[in-house]
């Protein structure tokens, strides 16, 4: 099944010259389908390439998916029209009302400033606590993982030396772990962040539990015991030419940026990079709709 996403949404268009099957909302009115409600919370700047990114790899499941999209209201986009937020985002008065199955919060360019100076740490921690009960399963992604960890578990983040930035391999864990079905023993991730998250402050709390960890990237995804929370460091979502795009944007800025790990050939920025991750990146997404969410929500929301 697709997922449906509202008409007109940029991403369509773009998704569909790649063969990947979504769905539009009139046409979906007319299945008799009770699809999964999700819910995006998308902190990134640019916003219309990850909400491609992000329906690029939930568009592989058997699963209809009623996808909404969340901007945040005490904070104003540089880098998306103004127009495509009032045609196709709510704000969380929008729907604070309303429940989901499932729940994605993006990563965000704020790593390096602590939390609390964040201009929208507060809404962002009510929009946390309101997820406990109105989502099934929330799945957090770089930035949001740190930001999640810290408000629930008060887990502190660390400066990183110099930029975790590649395509790293990631070591499954407990390997009967359902968000891993089908895996093979190591996978690829890209990762792109200044700070990390340390193992020994997430088994100083029994809530949490390591599901994945990487020799040169350190911890990759963190879990609730209950799947309610799922912490992902890295950006399983990226596309092909995303790391490209940021390497060539520091690099010009004069910023000190080193070539991504493990993504152009031979280490040549003139090589087109190679897909090392998207197979796995897909599956995470589909075990995580269907293990956490669609197993586990109700049929009707009480």
């Amino acid at each position: 099944m697709p997922v449906n996403v509202p008409d007109k949404l940029p991403a369509i268009h773009t998704l569909r010259k790649e063969n990947i099957f979504v769905m539009t909302e009139s046409r979906a009115t007319h299945q008799d389908i009770r699809p999964l409600r999700l819910l995006v919370l998308n902190l990134m700047p640019l916003k219309i390439v990850t909400e491609t990114d992000l329906i690029r790899m939930l568009s592989n499941t058997p699963l209809q998916v009623e996808l909404e999209l969340l901007h945040m209201s005490t904070h104003i986009s540089k880098n998306t029209p103004r127009e495509h937020l009032e045609q196709f985002y709510h704000t969380f008065g929008d729907i604070r009302e309303h429940r989901y199955d499932g729940m994605i919060i993006t990563g965000a360019p704020v790593e390096t400033l602590p939390f609390e100076e964040v201009t929208y740490w507060r809404e962002l921690q009510s929009i946390m606590d309101w997820t406990t009960d109105h989502v099934t399963s929330t799945l957090y992604l770089c930035w949001a993982a740190q930001a999640g960890l810290h408000h629930f578990y008060g887990i502190p983040k660390y400066p990183l030396e110099k930029k975790c930035f590649g395509i790293f391999p990631h070591t499954v864990l407990p390997k009967t772990t359902p968000l891993f079905h089908g895996f093979d023993d190591c996978f690829m991730m890209p990762h792109s962040r200044h700070t990390e998250i340390r193992k020994e402050d997430i088994l100083s709390v029994p809530n949490l539990k390591i599901l994945a960890i990487s020799p040169e990237a350190g911890l990759g995804i963190i879990a609730t015991k209950n799947g309610k929370q799922i912490f992902i460091t890295g950006h399983p979502e990226y596309s092909a030419n995303t790391l490209k795009k940021e390497y060539e944007r520091d690099k010009a800025a004069g910023l000190p940026i080193e070539i991504p790990k493990n993504y152009f050939p031979e280490d040549n920025p003139s090589n087109h990079p190679r897909i090392s991750w998207r197979a796995h990146a897909s599956l995470l997404f589909s075990n995580w709709l269907n293990y956490y969410v669609y197993q586990e929500t109700p049929y009707v929301w009480k």
